[in-house]
């Protein structure tokens, strides 16, 4: 039995330079951070020839080649396991498809699991590429890399997404005190709803590859914005990041209609009025979870749950993807 656990993130700034169609031309930067929320994958080997999956759905097969779900059939031929005699189970704390990158931790946590069980060690720089190669050259997904790296290294970490398609890391240097703030004052709440990344993110992908000037200046000024959350985390001044989160808020919404809705932005507008310093929508939008940061928590706390909207606490996660059990 093999259990590997990934985490899921949040993005603290840059999130849309990690697509290939921007940092190919202009080099992107991202800071993300890994939570204590996870994606599991357990592996079983058995005795019949044929392939259990066990996630939404249930499959049963005697080939890789007859496997629906698409990552985990593209992982297994990666792996040129062929004849399988495999039980494996998918489940996570969160839904999928909330903005948390579940897809990357999915696969960074399948593809660790094949790895333990052809006995391989793997480096999380490595465990990273191949999701990417999996999601983004085999699945020819319109997604960007920071949800498969911040999954496979853990942790409050930059990313410098190079033209030449190489992925530089760094741990965003806080304090003691900032990252228990951080971990305090921070914020989530579920809006209700969840949606297809994908279809979100292909509107900005094909923007970027037609050289659309309106989304290129975006995402230049989201990229400087991430540079400032960087300054401004690593001196503790999180007032500053903060208003930061605000500003990048407004910019993310002008890239795609479907980023925001009035709904969102209610909600928004009613956590600024009851303590919110700042906040945003986590990942590409359209639904899932809303952060704020803020100093009021119970003020907050008390708006948002009379609003309808279901809070889930979180602490960092510095371990990455991880086996858990293996025998």
């Amino acid at each position: 039995m093999i259990i590997v656990r990934s985490p899921l993130r949040i993005s603290l700034g840059g999130g849309g330079t990690d697509l290939p169609s921007y940092y190919s031309e202009h080099g992107g930067f991202l800071i993300a951070g890994a939570i204590d929320k996870y994606v599991y994958i357990t592996l079983h080997q058995t005795f019949a020839q044929e392939l259990i999956i066990k996630y939404s759905k249930l499959e049963r097969v005697t080939c890789v080649d007859e496997v629906n779900h698409p990552i985990i059939r593209e992982a297994l031929k990666h792996h040129a396991i062929t004849k399988p005699c495999l039980e494996m189970t998918s489940m996570a704390d969160i839904p999928a498809g909330t903005g948390l990158g579940s897809s990357g931790s999915f696969t960074t946590a399948l593809l660790k699991a094949l790895h333990t069980l052809k006995k391989n060690l793997i480096h999380p720089r490595e465990l990273a590429e191949e999701a990417c190669h999996i999601e983004l050259n085999l699945l020819k997904e319109p997604i960007g890399k920071q949800d498969q790296y911040i999954a496979a290294y853990g942790g409050l970490t930059c990313f410098h997404f190079l033209p030449n398609g190489e992925v530089e890391t760094e741990p965003l240097k806080v304090d003691q005190e900032t990252l228990y703030n951080l971990e305090d004052n921070l914020l989530l709440f579920f809006t209700g709803y969840s949606r297809s990344a994908s279809s979100i993110l292909e509107e900005q992908d094909k923007k970027s590859k037609n050289k659309d000037r309106e989304i290129i200046a975006n995402l230049h000024y989201i990229k400087e914005l991430a540079f400032q959350s960087k300054d401004a985390l690593e001196k503790g001044d999180l007032y500053q990041f903060a208003e930061i989160m605000n500003v990048h808020w407004e910019y993310k919404k002008k890239r795609s209609g479907n980023i925001s809705n009035p709904e969102i932005n209610e909600w928004y507008k009613l956590a600024r009025l009851n303590g919110a310093l700042g906040g945003k929508m986590i990942g590409a939008g359209g639904g899932g979870f809303l952060m704020f940061y803020t100093e009021d928590k119970v003020k907050l706390r008390h708006a948002m749950r009379e609003a309808g909207l279901h809070e889930v606490r979180f602490r960092f996660d510095f371990a990455g993807t991880q086996v858990i059990t293996s025998s």
